[in-house]
């Protein structure tokens, strides 16, 4: 059961069960519900919380705030640093913004952490054997939520990805997989496609991972490997990956260990600590008394591990262990092969209170201690590249879709040595000698390169910039192509 330990312990606090502030948000759908019940668990277990409680979500959005939460909500999670999450709703189209990725970029919670485990054979699943954690990248990636609409045909998202958040959530893996005795750590990207945004990833993991000889390393591209984690999930042990791969696979695996709604959530920075479960608001099952609460109970667990109540966590997890065992289960999980009573949030709630001091007969039981490891990341510094520019981009909104006759107007307008070399339409080469049967949008990327050193070619792109608009071209954007150490930092267009 080591997955389920997966966040250190905060040394700062002492732990004599002087109440420690928590902020508490009870969010939307079957949020309210599952968080009662959750509390319910914590106090009869005698946690030691002095709660502040918080409104984020559907209805401050509805009221106008297109992030979801109000600034006193800020100032009570900058003051707890201790944040007790249920689901929320964010309303669909309207320019509305996800808390969750909001919370976790504001507050630096780069990684999130989610373990996946088999209650075999007490929750009915086809991987009996699997204990599985994913390291999820938390702040960039596509979720650094930059979109634009670029023509009447197109738009764009903006896929981030940094050296230096890579780094903090690869050597976080590593170091979390050290701490709690895991064997192996596992990278999956798609970096035979984004050789520049996934390649950095891979190749940090390759780099770092160099620096663990006592751990087995590997890399896997995305697909295959999201395949063998839903055929095979026994083969992994710690999986870490960026932000959008890591929120799809992680509420796949749980799935699979037999219900998304079993499965609890850290998301953990140098200063602050963000605890949820890991499903939505389901505003469908929402005042029925038919939700799971499991997911945020044991993420509610692994939140007072952190604050340091390691005696309580041990109590309510092994409890909910037995509850699991004795077939006491809600409608998500109950199977008649392996369940003996189906019950409602509140009486799920009271089953584990009654089992409060007992531990799992035939599943492990948890065992936290006080001796854990703080993780911590420290990032190498590093010397500057030195950074030349070669040409540049431009792409354009033009109707007509013809490449060749883009072409024609494009390449008189040379200046200097920077001129014409590639148009792509939705990233494949369409002129030079590019296929009649290649389908063009209305959005078009012109690549023009010069062999000047740097300064004259940026002038010579101001330049090449007003007689495009001088020519009546509509451009949308730009995107300069440099020399990183003389290695170009740019990829050419599919079919080049």
């Amino acid at each position: 059961m080591d997955a389920l330990l997966q966040t250190a312990p905060r040394t700062d606090l002492v732990v004599d069960r002087k109440p420690v502030p928590v902020t508490v948000a009870y969010g939307d759908g079957i949020g309210p519900e599952i968080m009662d019940a959750t509390l319910r668990i914590l106090q009869t277990a005698g946690a030691a919380l002095d709660i502040e409680v918080i409104e984020i979500g559907e209805k401050v959005y509805l009221q106008g705030n297109s992030a979801g939460i109000e600034p006193s909500a800020w100032e009570s999670l900058r003051r707890t640093k201790v944040f007790l999450k249920a689901p929320i709703t964010t309303p669909q189209g309207g320019g509305f913004k996800s808390l969750n990725v909001t919370t976790r970029k504001v507050l630096g919670l780069f990684a999130n952490v989610r373990p996946c485990v088999s209650y075999h054979p007490y929750v009915t699943t086809k991987h009996p054997k699997m204990d599985v954690v994913i390291i999820r990248e938390n702040e960039e990636d596509l979720y650094a939520g930059i979109e634009h609409q670029q023509t009447d045909e197109v738009v764009q998202c903006l896929k981030l990805i940094s050296r230096p958040g890579t780094e903090k959530i690869i050597r976080y893996a590593f170091e979390y997989a050290k701490v709690y005795g895991r064997k192996k750590v596992t990278c999956f990207t798609k970096d035979n496609i984004m050789k520049m945004t996934d390649g950095l990833f891979h190749r940090m993991f390759d780099e770092i991972g160099a620096e663990y000889p006592e751990l087995e390393k590997e890399h896997w591209i995305v697909d295959i490997g999201a395949a063998k984690l839903a055929d095979t999930p026994e083969a992994f042990d710690v999986i870490v990956m960026p932000n959008l791969y890591g929120d799809i696979l992680s509420d796949v695996a749980a799935q699979i260990t037999g219900s998304v709604g079993l499965a609890g959530s850290a998301n953990i920075g140098e200063g602050f600590a963000m605890f949820e479960a890991i499903h939505g608001s389901a505003p469908r099952r929402a005042g029925q008394d038919l939700a799971n609460p499991s997911g945020l109970l044991l993420g509610a667990v692994q939140m007072l591990v952190h604050i340091g109540q390691h005696d309580i966590a041990e109590k309510v997890h092994n409890a909910w262990l037995r509850t699991m065992e004795d077939g006491i289960h809600t409608y998500d999980i109950f199977k008649e092969i392996s369940s003996k009573q189906k019950v409602g949030t509140r009486a799920f709630a009271d089953a584990v209170i009654e089992r409060l001091g007992q531990q799992p007969q035939l599943l492990p039981k948890v065992s936290y201690s006080g001796d854990s490891g703080v993780i911590k990341v420290q990032l190498k510094e590093r010397v500057q590249a030195e950074k030349v520019l070669d040409g540049v981009d431009i792409f354009l909104h033009h109707n007509h879709r013809d490449p060749d006759a883009l072409a024609a107007i494009l390449a008189p307008l040379q200046v200097g040595t920077l001129r014409l070399s590639m148009i792509s339409n939705r990233g494949t080469k369409v002129w030079p000698n590019g296929f009649p049967e290649t389908f063009c949008t209305d959005h078009w990327r012109c690549r023009f390169l010069c062999q000047t050193p740097h300064l004259q070619c940026y002038n010579a792109v101001i330049q090449l910039l007003k007689k495009i608009n001088d020519a009546g071209l509509d451009i949308i954007k730009t995107e300069n192509l440099y020399r990183f150490n003389g290695v170009p930092a740019y990829t050419a267009g599919q079919g080049q």
